[in-house]
């Protein structure tokens, strides 16, 4: 049997290098995208761009990688959606952030029309795909997954774990992305800390970096706080939105979040010192890892780049 056929939608920071990971992998790849022009390149690469979401009806697995749930049911079953037509993809993947109840009405909807859905949000930023440094949780029934886990490999080439049935995918990656909230806002702390008794963040952080408290993300994210370069790879919106569901989570399940209660009030307070910019909404439309200058403020700090690069471990020989 040949290769299944892909529909991808979503052509995002993320969802750009991961489809063009499926074109190099040689899937037959047809692509919707809101904003033509940011597909046209992966056209030029053997994708075939289509006019509508409704016009990937026919593919045998439909990805969407887009911002909210909101934005996936839309796609799905909105205007011109994948699902207004008489055909039906057999298999659906949605590597999108979104919240738990969101997703179990998504399957039902998918499986009143005897459609499969599998959850398969990532971690990694579009350097960390490019880099082959990506990893993906994944949840829906086993025998679906072992039938498309090809798919997800070819995207997530550091790691894909299937974790079970239902929903259990987005609840792994909404604990991801707390301790991603957690993570940052401590390493910013301790890094204005170690600033203000005079030790350069490049310094303090190459050490950090070495140590065993040294990650992927630490490593990658060291360039950004160092030099001050807030290229996005992740919004302080898109943050929010995970630490709420996660604070949610924690209502229903009745675990007691206050470190993640703690972080979220840290992250609302970059909400409000961005106030304080020229232009308040393009600094938030910044990288999330701006929230160190929130920190270097409440700290009678005005940071300033240390014009100093630092290696990521992401970087791609020719890209």
């Amino acid at each position: 049997m040949g290769k299944l056929t892909v529909g991808w939608i979503g052509m995002g920071r993320m969802g750009y290098p991961m489809a063009e990971r499926l074109v190099k992998a040689g899937y037959s790849l047809k692509v919707w995208n809101r904003t033509k022009s940011k597909a046209e390149p992966l056209a030029e690469k053997g994708a075939t761009l289509v006019d509508s979401p409704a016009d990937l009806a026919g593919v045998d697995v439909l990805c969407t990688m887009v911002s909210t749930g909101k934005d996936v049911e839309a796609l799905y079953f909105g205007e011109r959606g994948v699902l207004t037509g008489d055909k039906t993809p057999g298999i659906f993947i949605d590597f999108s952030s979104i919240g738990v109840d969101h997703s179990a009405q998504l399957r039902e909807q998918l499986s009143a029309r005897g459609a499969q859905f599998l959850c398969s949000p990532v971690s990694g930023n579009g350097k960390c795909v490019k880099a082959g440094k990506l990893s993906s949780v994944v949840s829906g029934p086993q025998e679906v997954y072992d039938s498309v886990k090809p798919i997800i490999e070819a995207i997530a080439v550091n790691g894909v774990s299937y974790v079970g049935d239902g929903e259990l995918a987005r609840f792994c990656k909404i604990a991801h992305n707390v301790m991603l909230g957690v993570v940052t806002q401590n390493l910013a702390e301790i890094t204005i800390l170690a600033e203000k008794a005079g030790v350069s963040r490049y310094a303090f952080l190459d050490f950090m970096n070495n140590s065993v408290m040294g990650s992927i993300f630490t490593r990658y994210k060291t360039n950004a706080l160092v030099n001050l370069d807030w290229t996005t790879t992740f919004t302080p919106a898109l943050l929010r939105k995970d630490i709420d569901l996660g604070l949610a989570a924690g209502r229903d399940l009745n675990v007691a979040m206050p470190v993640t209660a703690a972080t979220r009030e840290a992250l609302q307070a970059h909400f409000g010192a961005a106030s304080l910019q020229e232009d308040p909404e393009a600094y938030l439309e910044k990288d999330f890892a701006a929230m160190i200058e929130t920190v270097g403020l409440a700290s009678g700090l005005t940071l300033e780049s240390e014009a100093k690069p630092y290696a990521t471990g992401l970087e791609v020989p020719g890209v």
